[in-house]
């Protein structure tokens, strides 16, 4: 239980910090740059997903997988996942932005409580997931 509860919390942490990278990314290429959000909301996403990539692997789930055949594998498994919820995403943006025309900004904001929920899930049965046998 003490496992969960601080691999919660050091998610938590890390998602924060991914939020801030997502989000500041997102703001200063869809503001001050005016890339279409579509765009800049990708772009972000690519920033973000690289700096959880690393944190989760090493602060969250502290994988200990290190030879590149299996870094390899465990990185295209974050990212497949990643790319599963920024379709969701750019699904709620155009849905919501384009089509109801509601603020890209809150729409994007809104969207990542849906996002984190998602990654976590998503890291822990499929990416992270412990194995009884390890590879030698």
């Amino acid at each position: 239980m003490k496992k969960i509860s601080k691999e919660v919390i050091m998610y938590i942490i890390m998602g924060i910090g991914t939020t801030i990278v997502s989000l500041g990314s997102y703001y200063i290429l869809a503001n001050p740059l005016n890339l279409n959000y579509q765009l800049a909301n990708i772009i972000s996403w690519i920033l973000a997903v690289t700096f959880a990539y690393i944190t989760n692997k090493k602060y969250v789930f502290e994988s200990k997988v290190n030879d590149m055949k299996g870094i390899f594998k465990e990185a295209s498994s974050f990212y497949l996942a990643r790319i599963s919820t920024l379709l969701i995403e750019m699904a709620s943006m155009f849905i919501f932005v384009t089509i109801f025309h509601f603020d890209a900004n809150i729409i994007k904001l809104l969207n990542q409580g849906i996002v984190l929920v998602l990654n976590y899930v998503f890291s822990k049965l499929f990416v992270f997931k412990k194995t009884s046998t390890t590879s030698s």
